[in-house]
């Protein structure tokens, strides 16, 4: 399967992010993991607020809104989605509005992600104890519903900006990557949430990394689940492409490294300390951390080759980090004098 360069190239794309991002050797945390060589693809420093995946995705799917000339971006998440700070973050930059369905257990502060939601101004209607996708979904149906009404042009975005058109983003960064790396052997580890990310990692390894073995660790989904959203959205960047002959394949993915969605877990924190603590690298207790728990994991069940280098995919979350200082409260070494 070949691709026409040229024709992503040419496709409608916003210049948000900060590009290229590093790709780092982790020597200290490769020899706690007894493994051969451990990169970490820094795309936490996309730049757009605090940086992070989202940046490449809207890259690709703000064009249509700039075009439609909306005067709304209405999308959804959890209290701390990283999506829903990038698109008020996007907006700001385009002059255009956020309007942000949220949901989550009842709020004690403003903290985090949802702090960040609230300096860039966008309107927030929140969903308390509540974060079903369908429920959000139906809840910023009726605000664009409600908003067109009124006569303004709202533009709506799925949870985590997981389309086809964002899904380029990722098959962009594989390209990104094949230049810093190339094409010898080697396992990518990224987070998996709404699929988006996955999905473009996977069709643009297919096509740029054909030796990678990609992986995802889900934080919110079960693995049949990942598989038939990945294979969807594949599908969907693939035509628009102009890749008919793509077709679908088996997707890696590990759905126990999480309880629920946001739910704060003992072994990503051990990985958020392991990884600050030997590289200054810093994870999130929601993404990030958790799909560095699982590469811990995989690598001591063998899973993972050894004697194969691993990039993992740091696919951002960092204003998270603060929204969970209490549980990492215990590890200060602070001396009161």
């Amino acid at each position: 399967m070949r691709l026409d360069t040229h024709l992503i190239d040419t496709l409608p794309r916003l210049r948000l992010a900060t590009l290229p991002t590093p790709l780092e050797d982790a020597p200290r945390l490769a020899k706690h993991l007894g493994i051969s060589r451990l990169l970490i693809k820094r795309d936490d420093l996309t730049g757009l607020a605090f940086g992070g995946n989202k940046a490449r995705k809207l890259e690709y799917e703000l064009p249509q809104a700039v075009a439609s000339g909306c005067d709304a971006l209405v999308t959804v998440g959890g209290v701390q989605s990283n999506h829903a700070r990038m698109v008020a973050a996007a907006g700001r930059k385009l002059g255009i509005e956020a309007k942000l369905v949220l949901g989550g257990p009842k709020l004690d502060y403003v903290q985090g992600n949802l702090l960040l939601d609230t300096l860039f101004g966008a309107e927030i209607r929140y969903l308390v104890d509540d974060d079903d996708n369908d429920h959000l979904a139906a809840a910023m149906h009726e605000w664009t519903r409600e908003l067109k009404a009124s006569g303004r042009s709202p533009y709506e975005l799925p949870i985590g900006g997981s389309t086809g058109l964002g899904a380029l983003g990722y098959v962009q960064a594989m390209r990104e990557l094949a230049d810093q790396f190339g094409q010898e052997p080697v396992h990518i580890v990224v987070a998996v949430g709404s699929c988006g990310t996955l999905a473009g990692v996977r069709l643009g390894a297919s096509l740029f990394m054909p030796n990678a073995r990609v992986i995802g660790i889900s934080v919110s989904r079960t693995s049949l689940q990942i598989a038939g959203e990945t294979n969807r959205l594949v599908a969907e960047a693939a035509t628009i492409l102009r890749l008919p002959e793509f077709c679908e394949e088996q997707v890696e993915s590990f759905d126990c490294y999480y309880e629920e969605y946001g739910a704060f877990t003992d072994s990503a924190r051990d990985a958020i300390l392991t990884s600050a603590r030997l590289e200054g690298i810093l994870l999130d207790p929601v993404y990030t951390g958790k799909a560095m728990a699982g590469l811990f994991d995989l690598v001591s069940r063998g899973i993972l080759r050894k004697d194969i280098p691993t990039i993992f995919l740091h696919t951002g979350g960092l204003p998270i980090l603060f929204a969970y200082a209490k549980q990492f409260e215990s590890g200060a070494f602070i001396r009161y004098l």
